[in-house]
């Protein structure tokens, strides 16, 4: 079923980070935000989807919005462990995603891997906050796909070139994800990301101290 949600305006006030989410027009290759996360794309033909599954209503709102600022059509259904699956529809618009994030290993079927050169800016962290992001006092989290064992490296290195060096968490200790944590670090991440949207609870959006 279909669902949007505006997104409220930046402050005009507050200046722009060079990677900020606010410093560049929304474009689908922002999409690799939620890839890095626990996003999975999937090919057919010369078309592709996205797909995620989120675990809060408020999730649901802020990313179909922010699918449609990119003119990316998407639906979504509650899942039978109460969660919520946003799926966009198969377009050629997203192939270029699909084609530079599935690798073929000669034993197994297609699995997602960062493209070389991979690199986070604020509209991808954005994207991935409001996927997969959770408060984890005094840090923050940023959840991974549990079976993405090949994204981890590559994907923890993109967060430290943007000044975010995190620690990789296991299952164990309530990962997987990674973990920021420090004053600065947590308030680089609110400055990349931008303003919380209407929709996400506080307590979920990394803000300035």
């Amino acid at each position: 079923m279909p669902l949007t949600s505006p997104d409220r305006p930046p402050d005009p006030v507050r200046q722009l980070s060079l990677f900020g989410a606010e410093a560049a027009d929304p474009s689908v290759a922002d999409l690799a935000g939620l890839l890095a996360g626990p996003g999975e794309v999937s090919r057919m033909g010369g078309t592709a989807r996205l797909s995620i599954v989120l675990d809060a209503a408020w999730r649901v709102h802020v990313l179909v919005a922010e699918l449609s600022l990119r003119g990316v059509a998407a639906t979504w259904e509650a899942t039978a462990d109460g969660r919520h699956l946003v799926r966009t529809s198969y377009a050629s618009t997203l192939a270029p995603l699909a084609l530079a994030w599935l690798r073929e290993p000669p034993t197994a079927g297609e699995v997602k891997r960062p493209p070389p050169g991979f690199h986070l800016n604020g509209r991808r962290l954005r994207l991935w906050v409001a996927a997969a992001g959770a408060a984890d006092p005094p840090g923050f989290l940023l959840r991974l796909g549990a079976a993405d064992e090949r994204c981890r490296g590559p994907v923890g290195a993109a967060l430290a070139a943007v000044g975010l060096p995190a620690v990789l968490l296991d299952a164990q200790a309530g990962g997987p994800a990674y973990r920021i944590t420090g004053r600065r670090r947590l308030a680089r991440l609110a400055d990349l990301i931008g303003d919380r949207p209407p929709a996400a609870p506080a307590a979920d959006w990394p803000a300035a101290p």
